[in-house]
């Protein structure tokens, strides 16, 4: 079949849903496949990416974190005559070529809608999306959602359950297999420069929702001899920093892909304390456990998070925004090497039977044979 991926941008740009969307296209050999993205610069072109032509419409402006471009009508037009796509696969939230989209999709082809999150932050522009929104899961053939917790909690959804299909986001497996002897090296270092005592590991933008101030007040519960240390930045670095006065706190800030694999080896716990649905997944948490590491997490309803790691199997779940809690799951954690060892093999086998690449192709597969092309 001849695919063309509706995506915001592609490789090279990093990003949760660009890095999913290339190992649709990357892993799906017997498929055609072509991309049409923004690109981050003004002018259109079309270039190739591993023999993948990609369309790239120019940026000229963004509102509310969607790039807006005059000449997206006509490279889609183009994608389309040039590279005749069996399967439209559209990558959401991308509210402005839905809706360019919408009026140009030929009627013989099948439209897959993966739905990678509800829109949740634009609340003041939402109400002039919604009928956007509306009409693309109407004229979908297939809704491809993250997680059964998605699919139920997403309030968009619940007129179109019978179109929808579970395609799990997964993880780069080869990022996270241990290198040697260097990566032996930098764990004893890790572990040397707290002092080897036994360490918290959180990682992602100091932003709102991924809750970095609640893990900060739990660090003033937390009984255990240990230090929590804080990769990643934010706009609430700065204020975080300096609320903060413990010594066991450590803000090392951004790390590369080989830093991040030797720290989540090298720690003890991994804390993801996200507090709202925009956290729809929770691709770092899937990759902490890949590397065997228990995890603490909020109850969040709707979220992928809670389906990812399940509570009392591959870590300790606690109710929302409640920092005692979370705590007294590090320590429980901490102080219970049976129960730590149980959880780590856990938490490691659930990604390795769910949460990678091979999963989420097949499960694409298997949803894609529902369209009879």
């Amino acid at each position: 079949m001849r695919i063309l991926h509706i995506s915001k941008y592609y490789y090279p740009y990093l990003g949760g849903v660009e890095n999913i969307c290339k190992y649709l296209v990357d892993n799906m050999s017997e498929h055609q496949m072509a991309v049409l993205c923004f690109d981050e610069g003004r002018k259109d072109k079309v270039d190739e990416v591993d023999d993948v032509k990609v369309y790239r419409v120019g940026t000229w402006i963004n509102v509310a974190r969607q790039a807006l471009s005059p000449t997206y009508f006509m490279m889609l037009r183009r994608a389309l005559r040039e590279f005749k796509p069996d399967i439209i696969h559209f990558h959401w939230a991308n509210p402005y070529p839905a809706a360019v989209l919408l009026a140009l999709i030929p009627k013989q082809v099948k439209l897959v809608v993966h739905w990678h999150m509800d829109i949740i932050k634009q609340k003041t522009i939402y109400p002039f999306i919604k009928s956007i929104e509306k009409k693309l899961l109407k004229r979908s053939d297939l809704i491809l959602v993250t997680s059964p917790n998605y699919r139920d909690g997403s309030i968009p959804l619940q007129a179109f359950k019978e179109k929808i299909a579970i395609v799990p986001n997964a993880i780069n497996e080869r990022n996270f297999i241990l290198q040697s002897p260097g990566d032996d090296e930098q764990i004893a270092q890790i572990r040397q420069k707290y002092s080897g005592k036994p360490i918290i590991f959180f990682i992602g933008r100091h932003i709102q929702y991924k809750g970095l101030p609640h893990l900060l007040k739990a660090e003033q519960y937390i009984k255990s001899d240990c230090e929590i240390v804080v990769a990643g930045k934010g706009p609430l670095t700065d204020m975080l920093k300096q609320q903060t006065s413990s010594k066991r706190v450590h803000f090392i800030g951004k790390i590369s892909d080989e830093d991040l694999r030797c720290y989540l080896y090298a720690s003890s716990v991994f804390a993801f304390p996200s507090i709202t649905k925009n956290e729809a997944f929770g691709v770092a948490l899937a990759e902490a456990m890949f590397c065997h590491l228990p995890s603490v997490t909020f109850t969040i309803p709707g979220s992928g998070v809670n389906w990812v790691n399940v509570n009392g199997q591959t870590g300790i779940e606690v109710a929302n925004g409640n920092d005692k809690d979370f705590a007294m799951a590090i320590d429980t954690l901490l102080a219970d090497r049976m129960l730590y060892n149980k959880f780590s093999n856990a938490a490691f086998e659930r990604i390795r039977d769910n949460f990678l690449i091979r999963n989420m192709i097949d499960a694409c597969e298997k949803a894609y044979q529902r369209l009879q092309i």
